[in-house]
């Protein structure tokens, strides 16, 4: 018997239209003789099951059913595709786990945590893992421009704390930007978080599990003309993804286990996408994915062609997983 599987895309930050392709390619990949796919938008202004593009059907929030012409629906798992909040950072996962419906993905604790990149990098950092030096601010703090340089040096990196897709960060060259790059960075967050500028090339590797066992997927380089992997580099095609990176067999193998470390610490599920700056050979941790991008411009599918399976067998593999629980 087909299982009903709900796609959940969309969310409540600057991401959801990203979010809702990477959910589109979801739905379209999952197989249909396995599972009745249903798409999910969780938008500010309501919860609504979308069979065609222009029809709406509310999401009942007490138990997350949704009527469908064969009847009221409440799924047997979800399929989590919104970055962002309230679907990347353990709201909707509280939620879900409330009700006693599987997810794919971690739970709300984990992605709580590692949606938060000062709690997450503190926490790894106890575990030795090689970070950027940091400094964070508050929204109504005072500034203070001398103290900032003195621990983070000069480039620097002004991002929102809680945020994701590059949207208010930005590389900061001299002391008189920073006061400007705060300004963009808390549209997005009142909580920002500066960090030293690596120098070296950027690689990112995804990670999951097939029921115990966890697999890292080819690196993907990242090479782009603009200041860093921004907007316009991860959406617009100002960049090239080379997939699997251009580095040794050592130095792959060394990324990978350092992914799957960081993995295991988090206590993570499902699939996860890991930032590194490799400078003087050495990868250094900039943040963790757990929702990341599913869409046809983003990292972890091509990553998924590379390792020899196809998107349909790659979510399917999740969502089985999330069936087990």
């Amino acid at each position: 018997m087909k299982k009903n599987i709900a796609v959940v895309m969309g969310g409540y930050s600057s991401e959801f239209q990203i979010s809702i392709n990477s959910g589109t390619v979801v739905c379209n990949a999952l197989d249909k003789n396995l599972y009745n796919v249903y798409p999910i938008h969780i938008l500010k202004e309501g919860w609504f099951y979308m069979p065609d593009e222009t029809k709406r059907v509310p999401v009942n929030r007490h138990n997350f059913s949704f009527e469908t012409h064969n009847g009221t629906v409440i799924p047997d798992a979800v399929f989590n595709a919104i970055h962002g909040t309230p679907g990347e950072d353990g709201y909707l996962q509280a939620y879900w786990e409330l009700l006693k419906i599987p997810h794919t993905g971690c739970d709300y604790y984990a992605s709580a945590l590692s949606f938060n990149k000062r709690d997450c990098l503190s926490v790894l950092k106890n575990f030795q893992i090689n970070c950027a030096n940091s400094f964070y601010i508050n929204k109504g703090d005072a500034i203070d421009k001398t103290e900032i340089i003195k621990k983070v040096g000069l480039p620097c990196f002004v991002k929102p704390n809680r945020s994701g897709s590059s949207f208010g960060v930005s590389k900061v060259h001299t002391m008189e930007e920073i006061e400007e790059a705060l300004e963009k960075a808390f549209t997005e967050d009142p909580q920002v978080i500066i960090e030293t500028a690596l120098l070296g090339d950027e690689v990112q590797v995804g990670v999951f599990n097939n029921g115990d066992e966890i697999i890292a997927l080819p690196p993907t380089e990242i090479v782009t003309e603009n200041e860093f992997f921004d907007y316009g580099a991860k959406y617009l095609g100002q960049s090239d993804e080379i997939t699997p990176a251009r580095i040794s067999e050592t130095l792959t193998t060394i990324l990978q286990n350092e992914a799957k470390r960081i993995y295991k610490l988090l206590n993570m599920k499902g699939i996860t996408r890991s930032d590194f700056i490799i400078q003087d050979g050495k990868p250094y941790f900039l943040e963790i994915n757990t929702n990341p991008g599913l869409s046809t411009e983003s990292i972890i599918p091509k990553q998924v062609r590379a390792a020899g399976m196809t998107l349909t067998e790659f979510f399917g593999i999740l969502t089985e997983n999330a069936l087990k629980k």
